[in-house]
């Protein structure tokens, strides 16, 4: 039985977790969520409550259908993926391995369904949770930046912040933060990958995004698995890499 007093959350001792796991609903919607969220993962920190409610919300997930489980698999998943643990270094993927193994084909259960098809941001949401329940370093945290069209890097060689971006405003690195006012700044197009070309982790989210019949999703994954080219020195550059030299904890 797991003592509640003796953890804590984003706002002090954690005894209030019980009734809101308990009393939330399965809309995304439902403030109970925001709640949750706010005290478990708090701008992306965690802490010993957080790791605390992975059981309940695996139970949770395992209770409703795959189309309703996603916000205990997302919330589940950032908790996982977390690398912000300013109150301990606990590893989830060994505390907590039973549950990782349950959350992961839970996940899996989840992307197949459906009525993601209409939802491409809910479908990164959920294949981010399913890397970091797998473990995958960087990219349980980063993948989101695909439902934001844009990553921020430094050129591997002369450190310019790039603003890499793939989505309404066009396909392009550039120097400017404010690309989006369609000002003059310096805009040099991305060089996708080819998709037969992708190995490992690339080949197999993109692969995985066409079988989930998320063709958006897997155009995107082209752009951050391609190259970039600095608008300052006009270095050439993975995406991926410079994504995963910045967070790499």
């Amino acid at each position: 039985m797991t003592d509640w007093s003796q953890l804590h959350h984003a706002y002090g001792t954690a005894e209030d977790i019980p009734s809101l796991l308990s009393a939330v609903s399965p809309a995304p919607k439902d403030s109970g969520w925001t709640a949750l969220w706010s005290r478990l993962c708090h701008q992306g920190t965690v802490y010993s409550a957080s790791y605390a409610a992975l059981p309940a919300l695996r139970d949770m997930a395992r209770q409703w259908s795959p189309a309703d489980r996603q916000m205990p698999l997302v919330l589940a998943g950032a908790i996982a993926a977390s690398t912000d643990q300013p109150y301990g270094d606990q590893d989830p993927q060994v505390a907590y391995a039973s549950e990782m193994s349950d959350l992961t084909q839970l996940t899996e259960e989840a992307l197949r369904d459906p009525t993601l098809g209409d939802d491409p941001g809910t479908y990164v949401y959920l294949l981010a949770a399913l890397l970091s329940f797998e473990g995958v370093d960087v990219w349980g945290e980063q993948l989101d930046g695909l439902n934001d069209d844009e990553y921020e890097v430094p050129c591997p060689a002369c450190g310019t912040e790039n603003f890499i971006a793939f989505g309404e405003y066009g396909f392009f690195s550039t120097a400017d933060s404010m690309y989006m006012n369609e000002t003059a700044a310096k805009r040099i197009p991305l060089q996708p990958a080819n998709p037969s070309a992708l190995e490992g982790l690339a080949q197999r989210l993109h692969s995985r995004a066409l079988a989930d019949g998320q063709t958006d999703v897997a155009h995107k994954l082209t752009y951050v698995f391609g190259k970039a080219q600095c608008a300052e020195c006009d270095e050439v550059f993975s995406v991926a890499e410079a994504i995963t030299t910045r967070w790499d904890a």
